[in-house]
Formats: C-alpha cells, structure tokens, sequence
C-alpha cells in the first residue's frame, strides 16, 4: 500500500502541477528534492511570483525511521519504525477576489521489532479560504467534494465536512480559517472498509481536486480591485498564518519529524498585516465574509 499510496501521489503532483501552471500562465514551479538525514526525502515544487499565484507549492515526501518521542507521546507508543508519505498544497493567488485554498492526502505506517506493519491509516481533505465571499464559488467547492465522497459512502461528506469545520478553527479568534471542505484522518481497515477501499476514496478525492478550485480560479482571477481590497486580503492572511503556526497538526508534525523547514513553511504567504485591532466596517463585503466565518454554513 505504500508504495501504491506513494506512486499516485507522484503523479498527482505532476497532473496538479501542470494544471496549475496553464492558468497561470506565466511563472513556472521550481523543484527541489531534498533528503532527511534520518531516512526518507521529498520533492518540493513552489512557483511565486507569478501573474495569478503570488506563492503557492506542492509537495511530496515519504519519510521513514525512528517514531519521534514527541510522536510517540502522541499515538501513546513506545519505540517503533514508521512510514509516513503525503502530498500537501497550499496556493496564495495575487487577486484577493481569488479564495486560497489547502490541500494534504497522506497515508502512515507503523512497524513492530520484525517489521510487520502494525498500524496503518490514511487522512487528508482539502478546504478554501477566501476573502471575500461568492457563494456560488463556496457551493461549487463543497458539491465537487461531495461528489467524490458520495462515490464512496453517502455519509462521508456531511461527517468530513462537520469534521473540516471543527478542524480548521481558530479557537483564539473564535473563528474558522475559511468556508471548509473535507478533513478526515486516522481512516483505517473496518469491516466495511478495507485499506484499497480507503486508497479509493482519497485518490477519488485527491483527483477531484483541480475540478474544485480551477474553475474558481478562472472566473475571478482578472476581476478589478482596490488597494482596499489588498489590504483586508493581507489582514486575513494573517489569521491563516496564525492557524498554520498555532494549531495545524501538519505543520506540528514536520516540526517535530525534522522535516525540511522550507517545505513545511512553503504554506506561509509572502505579504501579510496585523493590524492593531481591526474590524470589518458594518454592512461591508468584508463584514459579510466574517459573519460566516464565525458561523460556519451547510452550503449545500
């Protein structure tokens, strides 16, 4: 299973990678690969700069060794080998009318004295963060996740979405990263599921991806702004930020791991503000995006 889980995410990066680049347009990805001292690498793609993607990468490892004492803490185990592999995206577009938007599908193992695979799972999901709010953009994002999960089970979505919602939100701020999608994780062999049924769903969901937020991307990405609009834009990445460095597993976990610093930080946008504070003028569109952050919605 990992190797399959680890092949498809290759090709995932180069499909997602390539069509990223044709909306684009201009600005082209730079690849690094890189190597863990401690077993595993990955290949790190970031293109910035660029007419409509300010900052953006896609990523790939597969990492492998030791558990981490803090990983062991975590999973309440002792020492133990482990695989861990994933593909982790995040986009920043220039237009602040273009929502950025997250992705991570990922798959671990874990291994007794002899090898043997003793635990296994898979998790991921993907969510947009917009900054200001077309609700046709957030229905088309969430009915493109919905139709993936219910090729699968037609109880996934509303449990990944709820589960997306309580995810990604920030607890200090009282208020949710973004208008959600998918987040499922620790998604292991049941009776009803076995792990090449579980390898379906997240490829199912990783393929659906480019559907999800391409043809978002396409309609606002030349729509006018003002410096205004700019300005609320960096305001608002600045709550991303915050989530990114205060509470996101992911980022925790390559911390933790000893993963490669630029690769795990790549999710970071380039201009961002903190303004003393700040509040959404009433009756705004900026105001009108917070009330739905603080309240999250079903949007379909």
């Amino acid at each position: 299973m990992k190797n399959k889980f680890y092949q498809y995410i290759q090709n995932l990066q180069d499909q997602i990678c390539k069509g990223l680049e044709a909306v684009e347009g201009q600005a082209k990805f730079r690849e690094d690969l890189w190597e863990r001292p401690e077993g595993g690498g990955g290949r790190t793609r970031v293109m910035e700069n660029g007419k409509v993607f300010e900052k953006g990468g896609v990523n790939i490892s597969a990492v492998h060794g030791k558990l981490p004492e803090a990983m062991q803490k975590m999973f309440n185990v002792g020492e133990a080998d482990f695989f861990a592999c994933g593909l982790s995206l995040v986009l920043h577009p220039k237009n602040p009318l273009v929502p950025t938007v997250h992705a991570n599908w990922r798959y671990f193992e874990m291994y007794d004295d002899n090898g043997n695979v003793i635990q296994q799972w898979f998790g991921g999901g993907q969510d947009l963060t917009p900054y200001y709010l077309f609700e046709e953009d957030a229905i088309h994002f969430h009915q493109t996740c919905k139709t993936a999960c219910d090729k699968h089970n037609p109880e996934f979505y509303p449990k990944y979405k709820k589960q997306c919602d309580a995810y990604f939100w920030n607890a200090h701020r009282n208020e949710a990263r973004g208008i959600g999608g998918l987040f499922f994780d620790y998604c292991k062999a049941t009776e009803a599921m076995t792990m090449e049924n579980w390898f379906n769903f997240v490829s199912e969901v990783g393929n659906s991806f480019l559907e999800a937020y391409v043809s978002i991307v396409e309609k606002r990405k030349d729509l006018p702004y003002t410096a205004e609009n700019r300005t609320w834009q960096e305001i608002r990445r600045g709550r991303y930020v915050e989530f990114n460095l205060v509470h996101d597993k992911g980022t925790l976990f390559g911390l933790k791991t000893n993963g490669r610093i630029e690769s795990i930080l790549m999710s970071l946008p380039p201009h961002v503000q903190w303004v003393y504070d700040h509040h959404a003028e009433a009756g705004s569109e900026e105001e009108k995006l917070v009330n739905v952050l603080e309240n999250p919605r079903d949007w379909l």
